[in-house]
């Protein structure tokens, strides 16, 4: 029994900071539930506060809204376009980085929504080249 015990702990350990999740959903507003619903799962088990799990949920819906540019974009290309993210869980912080195709130019962020970044979380970027955009955000835990 001892040993079982502690390859549970060993195990949930794991589950708080190890590993990736990996979620590739299409490039549509519909979608962009799940990618809030996964960064807060991942967050919660982390031991985030409530307040700096919907702080995640708020940022990740903006820059992954950002990636999906307007709507002529969107009906454009809808049907092959997917979003690929990556969620990093460390021992007190979590890193998502998501990318897409992207046809034109690289969307600017409003002012608006650089304010509400930098005060949602300590890192963000918005990266683009050879039809692709990506971003990389990351939220530490405070407490």
């Amino acid at each position: 029994m001892s040993g079982e015990r502690n390859g549970l702990e060993e195990r949930e350990e794991q589950l708080r900071t190890g590993g990736d999740v990996r979620l590739v959903v299409p490039a549509a507003p519909e979608y962009l539930r799940l990618v809030r619903l996964t960064a807060a799962g991942l967050a919660s088990r982390l031991g985030f506060t409530f307040d700096e799990v919907e702080d995640l949920r708020i940022a990740v819906d903006e820059l992954c809204f950002h990636l999906l540019g307007d709507a002529d974009d969107r009906a454009a290309v809808a049907e092959d376009r997917t979003m690929d993210l990556v969620y990093s869980a460390g021992s007190d912080s979590i890193t998502i980085t998501g990318r897409t195709g992207l046809s034109g130019a690289i969307p600017e962020p409003s002012e608006l929504s650089e304010q509400i970044l930098d005060a949602l979380v300590d890192e963000h970027e918005v990266m683009g080249d050879d039809g692709m955009i990506t971003f990389r955000l990351k939220k530490q835990r405070e407490s």
